[in-house]
């Protein structure tokens, strides 16, 4: 009987990008997906399609707590929890304040593993379950003026890590997507955000030059459309032996690369040519 029961899934980020494409692809895999953003509205095709919305707030601990009672009260918990909501914030670290930094951390960090925590039970009870933490080549790497936002990439990783070799006992994997550039709109939400905070000032010329970079970078067609990450997420969800980690889209692979093994000083010079 546990055989024939649907698989149910909860990806946050819904509402756009990375976690729209993750949750149509596994509605089509024939899961029953619960669809978790905070604009509940801009999820209606995939509620079209057979997904269960919920408005949650990762940074806001009531609405993840409702969510899970929904998940719980409804289907008994999660087969695969896909944590995807993130947003990235760039700037100088002088001049973002200690709030906007906690910010970045509680929605790229502790929301997910607030999420995890509370699912854990039910996934420990059935002896199953895939955890898909979408990181991002900034967990591996890093850039000018994006101290905050890789620092939480960084910290999710390693938080994953520990947390694979702590629930593998219990049947529980644990896997790392990390994307490179994808079409998502990041970049201009990135760099808009970085030009009201520090467009003036003395970091200003640094700021406009970060943001010239991200531009080159997102334009003529360069980045990867968010269906190679759900394709992604669905190879790693039917794998028997899923990897631990995987690097999709573009320049993921070869930036990691030359940050694992050309070294801090030619990798700094790689990222400053760029500017």
């Amino acid at each position: 009987m546990q055989s024939n029961r649907q698989k149910t899934a909860l990806v946050t980020g819904a509402s756009s990008g990375m976690g729209k494409a993750i949750a149509k692809r596994l509605i089509g895999d024939g899961y029953q997906v619960y669809a978790a953003a905070r604009n509940v509205e801009r999820m209606a095709d995939l509620v079209r399609l057979g997904a269960r919305p919920l408005r949650m707030d990762v940074s806001r601990d009531a609405e993840i707590v409702a969510g899970v009672e929904t998940i719980l009260a409804e289907a008994g918990g999660v087969d695969v929890l896909v944590n995807n909501a993130g947003f990235g914030l760039y700037g100088p670290v002088e001049e973002i304040t200690m709030d906007e930094a906690r910010y970045q951390f509680e929605v790229n960090l502790f929301g997910a593993a607030r999420l995890t925590q509370l699912l854990l039970p039910a996934m420990r009870a059935r002896g199953a379950g895939t955890i898909v933490n979408i990181t991002s080549m900034g967990g591996k790497i890093y850039t000018v003026l994006g101290a905050w936002y890789h620092a939480t990439k960084h910290a999710l990783e390693g938080w994953s890590d520990s947390l694979r070799l702590e629930l593998e006992p219990f049947g529980i994997r644990v896997v790392i997507v990390e994307p490179g550039l994808i079409e998502t709109g990041f970049g201009d939400a990135a760099g808009r955000g970085m030009l009201e905070r520090s467009g003036t000032g003395p970091y200003a010329k640094l700021a406009e030059s970060v943001v010239k970079s991200m531009q080159a970078s997102y334009g003529q067609n360069r980045g990867t459309n968010p269906d190679i990450v759900a394709s992604t997420v669905a190879k790693a969800v039917a794998a028997v032996r899923p990897r631990t980690r995987y690097a999709v889209g573009a320049y993921a692979r070869p930036l990691i690369w030359m940050r694992q093994w050309l070294g801090d000083r030619m990798f700094d010079r790689i990222i400053k040519s760029q500017m």
